[in-house]
């Protein structure tokens, strides 16, 4: 069995460390693991997509396309509103509450849209929706969104929580390390 994440984002937010985190932890597994890149103008706040895929038998492609993503992980609403059409029926999304102006709302051409975490949920999605921005500036970091995001898909979908935390030692840096572990245990517990 093959099992398909989506890791969605802005550029800066951190995406291609979670998306390494998740990677570390399915091949410590023992799974056969491709990790894919998508950068829009991510420089310049624009979307970030990250595949993780990995399973029992041999994946052969590291590209999730329409319904099969089993796992969608966003780290702003309305990257997740983009990518939801990509989730499985029985598929879970879990997003942070938080809004990035996109370029055409910065430059006045378009608005926010409104209500995305309503819309979301009556989809009928599973939505987790978590104030992960919060959580992180607890851990001492706003940038560590992606992990408080790391911890709630732990704990929601069933990770290994040593595991996980064992791989995000493995993967940042030492300096940082404290407010990652904090980060992580806030999004699990939240």
């Amino acid at each position: 069995m093959i099992r398909n994440i989506m890791i969605v984002g802005v550029g800066g937010q951190g995406s291609l460390l979670a998306s390494r985190i998740v990677g570390h932890a399915a091949m410590e597994k023992g799974y056969d693991v491709k990790v894919s890149e998508v950068h829009g103008m991510s420089q310049r706040g624009g979307s970030v997509v990250t595949y993780v895929r990995y399973g029992d038998e041999k994946v052969s492609s590291p590209v999730i396309g329409k319904g099969e993503a089993d796992i969608i992980l966003s780290f702003e609403l309305l990257e997740a509103a983009r990518h939801l059409s990509c989730l499985k029926k029985d598929g879970v999304l879990i997003t942070n509450t938080q809004k990035i102006n996109p370029m055409p709302v910065i430059s006045g051409a378009a608005s926010y849209p409104e209500d995305i975490e309503a819309k979301l949920k009556a989809t009928g999605a599973d939505v987790v929706a978590v104030d992960a921005l919060s959580l992180a500036a607890q851990s001492g970091s706003e940038k560590a969104v992606n992990v408080v995001l790391i911890g709630v898909m732990t704990r929601k979908c069933g990770f290994d929580k040593d595991e996980i935390r064992k791989c995000i030692e493995s993967c940042v840096p030492q300096k940082l390390l404290d407010i990652n572990l904090k980060a992580f245990e806030l999004g699990y517990n939240a």
